[in-house]
């Protein structure tokens, strides 16, 4: 249950003000049909965060605790200084309309805009350190899901009350306290 939460609280943090999130909004912008686009989320995260998992969950069979350790506590800090820095996506990414539709189209576009993404890095590294492959994926696929969802009914009048730069340092603080866990043993 602790790898579900984390993994569900920390990609709902992370993904505030990513670029996955401002092209929910792109997408809920030019398509306004919110159910096809929800659903390609879903579809999408599920896709990702499952093969990010399962990365994370192989790197526990190659590495030994002692390396596997150090790795993820440096991993931590480092997406803690990441999580400083806000993503931005092009204005014109999402413009044309492809011949897909809308839930392809959101499908296709969330799938690539998450590789490499820092919720997926995230999945990646929460699967190796909880080796919980379904509750991280599942935590992460639902932090996705808490993060986006509404942007696409709620929209614009979110990302103008949010603080992201508070959300930023708040995730920054989550990570770089999982790093110092992670380097100093606690965990185990």
């Amino acid at each position: 249950m602790e790898a579900f939460l984390v993994s569900t609280g920390i990609v709902a943090l992370a993904e505030m003000g990513d670029k996955t999130q401002l092209l929910t909004l792109v997408l809920a912008a030019r398509f306004r049909k919110p159910w096809p686009i929800v659903l390609g989320i879903l579809i999408a995260t599920l896709a990702n965060h499952g093969l990010a998992g399962a990365v994370g969950s192989w790197v526990t069979t190659v590495l030994g605790p002692d390396v596997l350790r150090w790795l993820l506590g440096a991993s931590f800090i480092a997406m803690a200084a990441w999580m400083l820095i806000p993503d931005t996506i092009d204005d014109d990414e999402g413009a044309n309309t492809p011949k897909l539709g809308v839930f392809m189209t959101t499908v296709v576009a969330f799938f690539l805009a998450e590789m490499g993404d820092k919720t997926q890095v995230a999945t990646v590294m929460l699967a190796a350190q909880y080796n919980a492959w379904v509750s991280v994926v599942a935590g992460t696929t639902l932090g996705m899901m808490l993060a986006n969802a509404p942007v696409v009914w709620l929209g614009d009048a979110i990302t103008r009350r949010v603080p992201l730069h508070m959300v930023h340092r708040v995730s920054a603080g989550v990570f770089a306290v999982l790093g110092v866990i992670a380097l100093s043993g606690w965990s185990r």
